[in-house]
């Protein structure tokens, strides 16, 4: 059963990657394309989550928690660029 549920997330999140990168190239303002990169973090943060639960392993949440820091940082920072035109000060 956790294996039906979980080809069903991994479906799931797949069509939302589709229609982020829809957002990504259609996207009319560079805050839209921010948006769909930060929620293309967040979704790639899914799979691997989903990827551990499927194969029974921790190592795949410690992946997922370091990927989820990066993700974080670097969308910060991209922002700050755009703010002020430089990320550090």
């Amino acid at each position: 059963m956790i294996t039906v549920a979980c080809a069903f997330a991994i479906i799931a999140i797949s069509v939302s990657v589709l229609l982020n990168v829809y957002r990504l190239i259609i996207g009319p303002d560079v805050t839209d394309r921010i948006l769909a990169l930060d929620t293309m973090v967040i979704n790639a943060i899914g799979l691997i989550v989903l990827t551990g639960i499927l194969f029974g392993t921790t190592m795949y949440f410690e992946a997922a928690l370091l990927f989820a820091m990066v993700g974080f940082v670097s969308t910060v920072a991209f922002c700050k660029f755009l703010l002020h035109g430089n990320v550090i000060e």
